[in-house]
């Protein structure tokens, strides 16, 4: 029986169902989720570590261009791995114990070289956005534990609706922009790219009580071990998307200082 609903894609309802269809011996728990999260964080941030080293050790102030464009291909091949990464294992959760660690590294790539592209222009910014990420991850945490906000079923399908309004902005624009409309309003750093930005941020960070609840009830009804490394998976996509949001919604203060 499935107990609750998430936005977050990567928890689809078929994924849980298809996971209680056999009987397991082992099954999944909270505290083992808890311990693979911490380990997948660690590969991620060698990953980034890794590229953040290389950005800054061949960084020329004089002509940061070309340091620049040594480090676009982390972001090419970080974005693109992990894009493809994440599609199998949607549709692969028992693959996961393996495709979560490598979805981890290239998005270390891939948030590393973002990172120090952000900091050779806005130094001080990342450490900001990695304090701030996890003082949302936290708090987020906590107000669940507390019972602060309660995850019912008119708060899912409002993040649910805000979610999916969200993704179709996102459409409308990438394919107005393709044909030549100017939508860098919604990006850029004006009033109107704060406010999205604040609101995109926003939704983010709410998103993530969806995924503890989703987690926790989950672990209570038996789902199988290999689901503690999926929703992993999950809640690591729910980072990274906090994270950038926070990153730039930063960017877009300390530009308009």
């Amino acid at each position: 029986m499935i107990l609750s609903r998430t936005s977050n894609p990567i928890f689809g309802k078929k994924t849980f169902e298809q996971a209680y269809t056999q009987n397991y011996d082992d099954q999944m728990t909270l505290n083992g989720t808890i311990n693979k999260t911490a380990l997948v964080i660690l590969f991620l941030f060698a990953s980034a570590n890794f590229v953040w080293q290389y950005f800054f050790n061949s960084f020329d102030p004089t002509n940061s261009g070309l340091a620049v464009n040594g480090i676009t291909k982390f972001i090419a091949i970080g974005g693109i791995g992990g894009f493809i990464t994440a599609i199998i294992a949607t549709f692969s959760p028992r693959k996961s114990g393996i495709l979560t660690p490598i979805y981890a590294i290239f998005e270390g790539m891939f948030l590393g070289a973002l990172s120090a592209m952000f900091e050779a222009r806005y130094p001080g910014l990342v450490i900001k956005a990695v304090a701030l990420t996890f003082a949302v991850f936290l708090s987020m945490l906590f107000v669940y534990r507390q019972g602060i906000i309660k995850v019912t079923g008119k708060f899912r399908r409002g993040m649910l609706s805000a979610i999916s309004g969200l993704l179709l902005v996102y459409l409308v624009s990438w394919i107005a922009g393709m044909f030549g409309a100017n939508v860098s309003y919604l990006h850029g750093g004006g009033t109107f790219g704060l406010i999205f930005s604040l609101i995109v941020t926003g939704i983010s960070a709410f998103s993530l009580l969806l995924d503890f609840d989703f987690i926790e009830r989950n672990a209570a009804a038996g789902a199988p071990k290999y689901m503690e490394w999926y929703s992993v998976f999950g809640l690591l996509v729910s980072l990274v998307w906090l994270y950038v949001n926070i990153l730039r919604l930063l960017s877009i203060f300390t530009g308009r200082d």
